[in-house]
């Protein structure tokens, strides 16, 4: 389960995303999504707490008038299931997608009460009205609440096969919607407390632990190796966070001896998974194995050595044993679990079955023996020994190759509470093995997911003790189980439900079960009594038990610190000395940063005059020198000083206080502290202060530094005037008293910076200037330094602070490694940006630069570049949703960017008629260009076999031909990103003759096919002119099939070609041209099997088989899904471009001539 970017993605239930989201957290169309990982409370999790009777019912929408509507998103009716009210939601043209989207809402979502949750399975459907075997339906299961009150597939089924109206799913322009919704009701556990019920406690699910909460919790229950663990050697000076053990021996101290659930962050930081990521990129076999090899590595040398592999430890024997000579080789191996197939396996022993199943090599796969050379032989797997505790993981997640995706197996699959590997006189075992070790087990662990490949919930069943009581441990919650609940309800399979009012169509409803085993781990039952011992205090290291009560009682401090916040205010008191530390340093706007400064921790009943005193043990100013000034957020966004605290107001208590001053209802009381010193720097009683009097902050910029600092505050008089304390600025300043100097004031700095010169001969009053207030000054710069200096004055300083922004470079084609940074500004426009970096890469013509956006969820450069002046500012490219990045890419191209957008660029590989290697050509046209305008373009660049031969555009995909296009075509739509354009010579052939050979019409893509790819064919024979009515022109691949899945899966490879077979014709007469075409020696050819496919099913043929019969149907989906194969051993060489994208086409006509490209 990784977060990979798929080309075609298995279609996943999904919440509605936004309707105008292109990209970012919410699930979109195609790709796993980070945030699409189930919550705590989702089907999963409440599971085992839903009744066992659920209530069922089928509501179906019949929508009149269907391709006339208008609408971006339609509502059904409201019906109820279950005691609660449903709709569903759809999107008539698709949710942002070519696809019909649909969704079922829980409708009175808007009305319901704080914290409710639904848990549903459902499946959503759209009826065909001809043929009711092509229903389109789809089943998922969901935990709706408030955050998630919708759920369904964003791409139901492509709107081009909804719309045709001879599918058979709109009749009279009217679509039938079906939803069979099954409600199990849901206990409340919001009081739950698993320790009191259980005996045991949970792991918080931390949003990005995955698999590890089942793990650990399985991995605790063993214990011998929890005791292991407690006997690590750790000290009181390691780190939890950097150190395995530690984190691993504290997690199941708290476990064992906490009365609520328990973190594991300092588990994941231990191990360097902390990411969401991390978990994504493995799987849980992995972090099993990480856990352990890192145990194992910190057990060496101690007296727990050797623990790891004495539990989990086997051995299996690898052998080749040959059939006609006395021949045979063997390697023992290890494992510390294993891997069992899912799919075409009932249970574990046909599993296991399958695991010693023996293999053939004969033919082409003979076994090399030493001194014998190529001998027919029998290869497989016996076990020498199992552990005590045996670890199974089931294969419930494979790669689908027909789909190009990852896909979970759903499949039932059983499992036994007791596990015998001695069945069938040992035939699992290698004669190595010792017999007197009874390989009997009891099932101890059941680890579950449920959902889908993308996203899902893992939890566990455990029986602790392999008694009769199973717990389910689903993260922070700890329920007791039966055994039905840990072993049938999780073999997977189907759920049938019978419908609670049954109408016209009382079929019951069928839901496949989502929920189901992925690891199993068994305990060897003659091992039981070591493995199931007891762990208590005394196996727990001093310093650790020490440590965890000191974390213990911190927690404590911690709770009851909070139970008491209600009965504190805190009080946060800025001084001279943190406007000093902080302006030009951490900030540069306003004065001061109030989570840096002291705070106090206050009563709310104490008077004021008391905290004085506080502050005067904590300052060392005496009560009788200190005023307090209130600070007030003013309209324009700013928080200065407002006024003094009046006598009265500190007689008050802090609790009043803070209520007068703050509307907010926060816990929180903001003051500042004045303090006037003498010049001993002995603290003097605060000025008498009237209405007149105006207390305002001065801040000195230096321009040839680029430096602003605080410098101090003033009483100034509201009628005097600001050429009055200039003298004293200059004094402040450490100046000459006569200094020119400008003044300005600070007004905001949100959303704009506003900072304007001081008139200073006008009146404070006059100004508008109040308490609080901020002034700004610097020397008058001289005009010869002007030009010199980046920012001259006060304002345009301010601005530079508040735009600049350090970005971050990278190549395009490089995306993980920065090339450079320029500091830039967020206000700077598209010329400046690409301005600079043209600059900086010492480039004359910045219109050649592109830049492309940063996605700060991915990690990754997003989809598309930034269009030329598409953007007005830095700032535009940077944001992304909610977040501001600081990277961008860049791509030097060799036009300017204006006149490469009017073109469209497209990778066509050339394939000439008598030579072997393709020519990879990259062919710019303008946009409106046509398919004939690109041929005529690569006859510019290549040399024709023929004067006479032309040039066509073909289409191939995995070894699969998709499409010719017409010359008229438009290439402004063609994708070349995934799939290779092909372009191949022929001799001219009348366009009706291609028509009548079925080429054409046979090859063009349904609309909005995933699987566009671009061809074309080489020359046609003289003989292809005289065909008869009834000749076929037929796809021919190559294939093999894949010996590792449990069911046919049928993989082409190699060079596909097209047949012409004429009506009546034997697979006898078409092997003998097949083989004449592709040159195969006897002996190798009277190994290829011949079969008929259709979608992926093979039909083998017979010699006397009339093969064109085999090809008389006109409906099937895609021509290519028809096809002659030709089954043999994949020896082809791979081509050194594209990675085998671009296969070779092969023309082969009824007289054996041809020719291949």
């Amino acid at each position: 389960m990784r977060v990979k970017e798929f080309k075609h993605q298995e279609d996943e239930e999904m919440l509605v995303p936004p309707s105008d989201s292109v990209e970012g957290p919410q699930p979109v169309v195609e790709g796993p999504q980070p945030m699409e990982v189930a919550p705590i409370d989702n089907a999963g999790a409440l599971e085992n707490q839903a009744s066992d009777e659920p209530q069922a019912s089928r509501f179906t929408w019949a929508i009149e008038n269907f391709s006339r509507l208008n609408m971006k998103k339609l509502y059904s009716d409201v019906f109820t299931v279950g005691g609660y009210k449903w709709r569903v939601l759809i999107f008539p043209k698709g949710n942002n997608v070519d696809f019909l989207s649909m969704y079922l809402d829980v409708a009175d979502s808007a009305t319901l009460p704080y914290g409710w949750s639904r848990y549903a399975q459902f499946s959503l459907a759209v009826v065909n009205q001809m043929h009711n075997k092509y229903t389109m339906k789809k089943d998922t299961q969901h935990q709706f609440n408030q955050r998630e009150s919708d759920w369904g597939f964003t791409s139901f089924m492509p709107l081009h096969e909804l719309y045709d109206p001879n599918k058979g799913y709109l009749v009279n322009d009217t679509c039938v919607i079906e939803a069979d919704v099954a409600v199990r009701k849901v206990i409340d556990y919001w009081s739950y407390d698993s320790k009191k019920e259980t005996g045991y406690v949970g792991l918080k699910n931390q949003g990005a632990t995955c698999y590890m909460n089942s793990l650990l919790q399985t991995l605790y229950h063993i214990p011998y190796f929890r005791k292991a663990v407690y006997h690590m050697p750790t000290t009181e000076n390691d780190n939890p966070t950097g150190s395995i053990p530690l984190a691993l021996q504290s997690l199941f101290y708290k476990l064992q001896y906490n009365d609520t659930s328990v973190a594991t962050k300092e588990l994941t930081k231990s191990f360097g998974w902390d990411t969401y990521d991390s978990f994504m990129q493995h799987d849980v076999q992995e972090l099993n194995r990480v856990l352990c090899e890192k145990l194992e590595d910190k057990m060496k040398g101690t007296v727990v050595e050797g623990t790891i592999q004495k539990l989990f430890e086997g051995h299996h024997m690898n052998y080749i044993e040959c059939i006609n000579v006395d021949f045979k080789s063997t390697r023992k191996e290890s494992f510390y679990d294993l891997q069992l197939d899912v799919k075409g396996c009932k249970d574990v022993y046909a599993s296991f079955d399958k695991y010693v199943e023996v293999e053939r090599l004969e033919g082409d796969n003979k076994y090399h023996a030493e001194q014998h050379g190529l001998q027919d032989a029998k290869k497989g797997v016996l076990f020498i020994d199992f552990p005590p505790v045996l670890q199974l993981q089931l294969k419930r997640f494979e790669y689908d190759f027909m789909r190009d995706t990852m896909v979970k197996i759903n499949d039932r699959y059983e499992f036994p509470l007791e596990l015998d590997l001695d069945r069938d006189n040992g035939k699992y075992l290698s004669p190595d093995a010792d017999r007197s070790v009874r390989n009997l087990y009891m099932l101890h662990s059941v680890l579950v997911h449920s959902g889908g490949v993308h996203g899902g919930h893992y939890y566990a069943y455990i029986r602790p003790t392999l008694s009769d009581q199973w717990y389910k441990f689903d993260d922070e919650r700890v329920t007791k189980e039966d055994v039905k609940r840990a072993l049938e309800e999780q073999y997977g399979g189907e759920e049938e439900l019978p419908q609670t009012n049954p109408g016209y169509n009382n079929t019951p409803f069928k839901f496949t079960k989502y929920s189901n085993a992925y690891m199993l781990v068994y305990i060897r039952v003659s091992d039981k009594d070591k493995i199931i011992c007891d762990v208590d205090e005394k196996d727990i290291a001093e310093h650790l038990r020490i440590r965890l009560k000191k974390e213990q009682e911190e927690k404590e401090d911690k709770r009851r610190y909070k139970a008491q916040a209600h009965l504190f205010t805190i009080i946060k008191v800025a001084r001279d000395v943190d406007l000093r530390e902080q302006i030009g340093k951490d900030i540069h706007f306003d004065l001061v940063d109030h989570d840096k400064v002291h705070s106090f921790r206050i009563q709310k009943q104490m008077p004021f005059n008391l905290f004085k005193e506080e502050v005067a043990k904590e300052f060392g100013v005496p009560v009788q020198f200190q005023r307090f000034w209130i600070w007030a957020k003013r309209q324009n966004h700013t928080y200065r000083p407002n006024r003094p605290l009046t006598p009265q107001e500190e007689t008050q208590t802090v609790g009043t206080l803070r209520e007068v001053s703050n509307k907010a209802h926060n816990a929180e009381l903001k003051l500042f502290l004045e303090v006037e010193y003498d010049q001993d720097s002995l603290p003097l009683p605060p000025p008498e202060k009237n209405k007149e009097d105006i207390l305002l902050f001065f801040k000195h910029y230096d321009p040839d530094k680029e430096e602003l600092r605080y410098v101090g505050r003033l009483f100034v008089k509201s009628s005097g005037k600001p050429m009055e304390i200039l003298t004293k600025l200059n004094e402040m300043a450490g100046f000459a008293p006569d200094e020119d100097i400008e003044l300005f004031e600070e007004i905001k700095f949100e959303p704009s910076v506003m900072c304007e010169r001081l008139d200073i001969r006008a009146s404070f009053r006059f100004s508008q200037i109040e308490d609080g207030d901020i002034i700004c000054f610097q020397k008058r710069p001289l005009p010869e330094s002007e030009d010199k200096i980046r920012f001259p004055d006060v304002p345009s300083f301010l601005e530079y602070v508040k735009n600049r922004q350090i970005v971050h470079f990278r190549s395009l084609e490089r995306p993980k490694e920065d090339e450079f940074c320029l500091e830039l500004a967020k206000n700077h426009t598209y010329d400046d940006v690409v301005e600079k970096v043209a600059q900086r890469l010492g480039l004359d013509d910045p219109s050649k630069i592109r830049l492309t956006p940063h996605n700060c969820y991915s990690q990754q450069p997003k989809p598309n570049p930034i269009k030329y002046r598409s953007v007005d500012h830095l700032l535009d490219m940077l944001v992304h949703y909610n977040q501001i990045s600081d990277i961008l890419y860049y791509e030097v191209l060799d036009i300017p960017l204006p006149e490469l957008q009017g073109l469209k660029t497209l990778k066509v590989a050339f394939h000439h008629a008598t030579k072997d290697e393709a020519i990879i050509l990259n062919i710019r046209l303008p946009k409106q260009s046509t398919v004939g305008d690109v041929l005529n373009e690569i006859k510019t660049k290549v040399e024709l076999s023929h004067p006479s031969a032309e040039l066509r555009l073909l289409e191939v995909f995995y070894h699969k031909i998709y499409k010719i296009f017409p010359l008229h075509e438009k290439i402004e739509n063609i994708n070349d990103q995934y799939w290779t354009l092909r372009a191949e010579e022929f001799l001219p052939v009348d366009k009706d003759k291609l028509c009548f050979l079925g080429l054409i019409e046979s090859l063009i893509l349904p609309q909005g096919s995933l699987f566009p790819c671009f061809f074309v064919p080489s020359q046609i024979p003289e003989e292809e002119k005289n065909l008869g009515p009834n000749d076929r022109l037929i796809h021919v691949y190559h294939f093999t099939k894949d010996s590792s899945q449990n069911q046919v899966q049928v993989q082409n490879f190699g060079e596909p070609f097209f047949l012409v077979i004429h009506e009546g014709e034997t697979l006898a007469d078409i092997k003998i041209r097949v083989q004449k075409k592709l040159q195969i020696a006897d002996e190798e050819f009277s190994k290829w099997k011949f079969a008929f496919l259709s979608l992926g099913r093979p039909e083998y043929l017979e010699d006397s088989d009339i093969v064109s019969s085999r090809f008389q149907r006109r409906d099937v989906y895609g021509a290519w899904e028809q096809y002659l194969g030709l089954e043999h051993s994949d020896t082809t060489p791979k081509r050194s471009y594209a990675a085998s994208q671009i296969i070779p086409t092969l023309w082969e006509l009824p007289n054996g001539d041809a020719y291949v490209n």
